[in-house]
């Protein structure tokens, strides 16, 4: 089992989850960050009278846990679906993962995640 991680541009969020959907994989975590990165951004920036901090980039960090045999093509996709060959697009972690458990059913090991044809 492995455990993909990956952050992407908000703006890039709704093109992962859709092509994410296509290949089966309709289950996984996520959540609003915030980073620096190698984009250079004015510290803050004023619109209609407020001033943003702009030094901090705000991204989507996903978290999915699936089998080794549906890792590559994972991959692929949210490298297709994030990308727009601008500096910032984001990053893509993998790890193996021990051991896991289904709390509902005390399913473990690559029983207890979740796969292309796979109900939770």
């Amino acid at each position: 089992m492995k455990k993909i991680e990956a952050i992407i541009r908000t703006s890039k969020f709704e093109d992962v989850k859709t092509e994410l959907k296509k290949i089966g994989i309709d289950f996984f975590s996520y959540w609003e960050a915030a980073g620096i990165g190698n984009e250079h951004l004015r510290e803050h920036h004023s619109y209609r009278g407020t001033i943003f901090d702009t030094q901090y980039i705000p991204r989507i960090f996903i978290s999915i846990v699936l089998k080794d045999v549906n890792v590559k093509k994972t991959i692929d996709c949210i490298e297709k679906a994030a990308f727009t060959g601008e500096i910032g697009d984001g990053m893509i972690f993998t790890y193996a993962i021990e051991e896991s458990v289904r709390i509902s059913n005390g399913a473990r090991g690559e029983a207890s995640t979740a796969g292309p044809g796979d109900n939770l």
